[in-house]
């Protein structure tokens, strides 16, 4: 089973052209060669889900096409997605800015999605994926510190109710690396799948680790690998794993051209 995680920052691309004429300006134009490029190097890594972290579900900025469909449909797979931000926020009113997401996308089809929302923090979105034998769920954390530690108790919460093996995936926006998460691996039983405890940000110059995948018992780890591509300010976690059975103690092992069978 392959899964990724990757911070596409709405397909806007990087590099010093992202802040001209004036800093940020990037983020108001999104660019259609990027996304074909990171639809390219996506169908390359034939994963079974994908997480996609700031993806435009169809505003102005990208002529209204929504992302996560558009790589979805060109990869065989099926998407869910949902706005990031707090279902009363004001961000829903603003041009643009309601149409940014994030996003699962998964072969053969996805159904047995939820959208949980953090009480704290400007994005709020934590969507679960729940599978035969296993569950993901994908956020993006707060760039507040105080914020973030609220968001990953509500998170414990969640896993805490789990009977199935679990895997967390996403940007963390932990500018202390997973020191500031051990506490919270800890209490929900996870382990990192960056043993290494590579940096994935900035792209160019990757010195923080932002984004994390973190298991749990019952996930069997093959492999893990930050391929070094650019087409955003994040790097993508490619990581390979197996789901441990419990009836008879079987393991189940698929690779990435076996599809998911989502219940």
């Amino acid at each position: 089973m392959r899964l990724v995680s990757y911070n596409i920052r709405y397909a806007t691309g990087t590099g010093p052209a992202f802040h001209l004429p004036v800093p940020g300006a990037g983020y108001l134009r999104s660019n259609r060669q990027v996304l074909d490029r990171i639809t390219g190097f996506l169908a390359e890594l034939d994963a079974d889900i994908i997480g996609l972290i700031e993806v435009d579900t169809g505003s102005i900025r990208t002529g209204m096409v929504n992302q996560a469909r558009h790589i979805a449909d060109q990869l065989g797979h099926y998407s869910t997605y949902q706005c990031k931000y707090g279902e009363e926020s004001l961000n829903h009113l603003l041009p643009i800015v309601r149409k940014q997401g994030n996003a699962f996308l998964a072969a053969p089809r996805v159904h047995g999605e939820r959208f949980h929302y953090f009480d704290a923090g400007i994005k709020r979105l934590i969507i679960e994926l729940e599978l035969d034998d296993f569950v993901v769920f994908l956020v993006h954390l707060s760039l507040k510190f105080r914020h973030r530690h609220f968001q990953l108790r509500h998170l414990h919460e969640l896993i805490r109710r789990q009977t199935k093996p679990v895997i967390v995936a996403g940007d963390f926006n932990t500018f202390w690396g997973d020191h500031e998460i051990y506490l919270f691996m800890q209490a929900a039983g996870l382990t990192s799948a960056n043993t290494g405890g590579r940096p994935s940000y900035p792209s160019r110059w990757p010195r923080r680790e932002l984004d994390f995948v973190l298991y749990g018992e019952g996930i069997e780890p093959l492999s893990f690998d930050i391929p070094l591509v650019q087409f955003s300010d994040h790097l993508p976690l490619v990581f390979d794993f197996e789901v441990r059975v419990p009836s008879g103690g079987r393991r189940k092992s698929m690779d990435s051209t076996a599809g998911v069978a989502l219940g």
